[in-house]
């Protein structure tokens, strides 16, 4: 039974804490949409989003609405564009993702996730075609997110997309210079990539999803850190405690519109992602939550060890309020959407290599990191390699979503406006990679993937 003390504090932490929605998201699959030739293709890619999500935005604001409760985005999620248009003769998959962005405009939502490819362990011609399309694609749409799986536990590392994913972020920096690069912030490069994660800019529909279905992300930062405040001084099984309880209100909530929305949109509910996802407002910081454990700033020594602990209790709070969870599920650690995360950058107590032992234990990955412009593709390409290898051998997702900023140097703030937020330029290794990178092929799968 739901009690008045629990609807006060669900006001207060929506009220005061930043709690929110972050995302319902829309999968649609695309399968059926398949033809060689490529306009009937794209008309018919159209024609499904624009039917399927004709009444997600709406439902979205009449359930903010009527419960009180913001939801930030509504997003839409397909099948990876790669498997839809390879039988198409088409060199450019630009009109592909041209569609997708029509149909995100008609239906309102904020962003469409899907131009995608799936080559963990080797390339088709139209996995080609689409990695070749991204930099243009991504400099002419403006609600299209583009990701590219290149690693799993069980395939290894593909080291030849790895060098190639460096190629195509560099020249989609430079082709969208006069935005910060903003085309980068849109473009995600997994290891074990879930086929129902709900957040941006990494969400596809995978192929073992349904026709169509809902899956929603939470957020709630701020409500933790606001928890913690009230136990200064305890131990950390205390610590522990009261995160999974604070998780558990969190993804009741979260629970509670996935279900709605699935019900007024006749669509099945699909999972909840327990991700603390942050947000560049003062109050809603991961970053915030670490420090509040004790640490004088994000980055110092016990970081790692803190973070560990947030999201272990996270997912074990998490996981007793939906039968249903998936997608990314942990803290993420995006540094310019997060303003803990930019303090401590402009601070000097974390770096790219705190921050890659962080992601460790946690979600995702290297997330809009901001490096100087004069980066190069290969050591670009030796960052994914290397959290590439954390998701493989420590059999989880990690990812990278790097921006070499055009022009910019160490220090410097590029703006990416809403979400995305503002992030300090990061110092990157001045050591080179080049030799390592050109040798290609296929990094082997660890010995714990062979579980049959």
């Amino acid at each position: 039974m739901i009690n008045a003390m629990e609807i006060i504090e669900t006001i207060k932490m929506i009220q005061e804490e930043n709690l929110d929605i972050r995302t319902i998201t829309m999968g649609i699959s695309l399968r059926d949409c398949i033809h060689p030739d490529s306009k009937v293709a794209c008309d018919k890619i159209y024609d499904k989003i624009t039917r399927k999500a004709a009444n997600l935005v709406k439902v979205g604001e009449d359930i903010e609405r009527e419960f009180g409760i913001p939801i930030i985005n509504k997003r839409i999620s397909v099948t990876p564009i790669s498997l839809i248009a390879e039988c198409s003769d088409e060199e450019s998959y630009l009109k592909y993702a041209q569609a997708l962005d029509r149909a995100a405009d008609a239906v309102g939502v904020n962003f469409i996730g899907g131009f995608s490819a799936l080559v963990h362990k080797g390339y088709t011609p139209g996995d080609r075609k689409l990695i070749n399309s991204i930099p243009e694609a991504l400099r002419t749409t403006r609600k299209v997110c583009s990701s590219v799986n290149l690693a799993t536990t069980k395939s290894g590392i593909n080291m030849d997309a790895v060098r190639e994913m460096g190629c195509v972020i560099k020249k989609a920096a430079e082709l969208t210079a006069d935005e910060g690069a903003l085309a980068c912030a849109k473009l995600v490069v997994f290891a074990n990539a879930p086929e129902d994660n709900p957040f941006m800019a990494g969400a596809f529909h995978g192929v073992g999803e349904p026709e169509c279905v809902i899956n929603v992300g939470v957020s709630g930062p701020g409500v933790v850190k606001c928890a913690l405040e009230k136990i200064k001084g305890a131990d950390f099984g205390t610590v522990a405690e009261t995160i999974k309880k604070t998780a558990f209100k969190i993804t009741r909530m979260g629970q509670l519109v996935a279900q709605e929305a699935s019900k007024r949109l006749g669509v099945p509910f699909g999972i909840v992602d327990l991700s603390l996802a942050p947000t560049p407002a003062v109050g809603d910081s991961v970053a915030h939550i670490l420090e509040e454990m004790g640490l004088e700033r994000c980055g110092a020594p016990g970081t790692t060890a803190a973070l560990a602990l947030l999201n272990d209790a996270v997912k074990k709070g998490g996981i007793m309020a939906s039968s249903y969870v998936g997608g990314l599920s942990g803290a993420f650690i995006p540094v310019s959407e997060d303003a803990g995360m930019v303090d401590a950058v402009l601070s000097g107590a974390l770096t790219i290599e705190k921050l890659e032992a962080m992601t460790c234990v946690c979600s995702v990955g290297l997330d809009m990191i901001v490096v100087p412009g004069d980066t190069s593709a290969e050591t670009i390409s030796a960052i994914i390699a290397d959290e590439a290898a954390i998701g493989v051998v420590n059999n989880k997702t990690t990812a990278v979503r790097i921006i070499p900023a055009p022009g910019k140097k160490v220090g410097e703030i590029v703006e990416f406006g809403g979400l995305l937020g503002s992030g300090p330029v990061m110092k990157v290794s001045e050591f080179k990679s080049d030799e390592f990178i050109k040798r290609g092929g296929r990094i082997p799968a660890p010995i714990h993937s062979l579980r049959n």
